[in-house]
């Protein structure tokens, strides 16, 4: 079994923070998370941390102040260091246009923020069961 990871939860609406700790709390995960409240904090987090304190999963609002997702994911998948962290966007934008966007800037996956705690703790769920039970990371492999 893979230790629990270490999550970057950017996200600025302090319910939704609050929704997906509580979620992760249902879980049979126990990462160490750290919240960027703004895209600008997330890529200060990001750019201090040392290679093996760099976060395993990053969970990515578009929608933030400062700098937006798109700058927070745009700077990860271009950093030699930080471009094989998987990021999830997690947000409430359904336009078709963000979908695109994303996926260009090579995220690994876009969610739509759910409307209830249920739906916020089967999306949890599901994150544990596919990127850190049984999902491969990059980091695993034999040098």
């Amino acid at each position: 079994m893979q230790q629990d990871p270490t999550i970057l939860l950017v996200e600025d609406n302090p319910g939704d923070i609050r929704l997906i700790e509580e979620a992760i709390k249902t879980s049979s995960i126990e990462p160490t998370m750290y919240v960027a409240h703004d895209g600008v904090e997330a890529i200060h987090f990001l750019e201090t941390r040392k290679r093996d304190t760099i976060p395993r999963l990053i969970v990515l609002d578009l929608n933030l102040p400062k700098k937006s997702g798109v700058e927070v994911l745009r700077f990860v998948k271009r950093d030699e260091m930080l471009k094989e962290i998987p990021v999830i966007i997690l947000t409430s934008s359904q336009n078709p246009q963000d979908i695109t966007n994303a996926y260009d800037l090579h995220a690994n996956c876009y969610l739509t923020k759910p409307a209830n705690f249920d739906a916020f703790a089967d999306v949890v769920k599901a994150m544990e069961f596919f990127l850190i039970r049984t999902a491969n990371p990059p980091w695993t492999r034999a040098t």
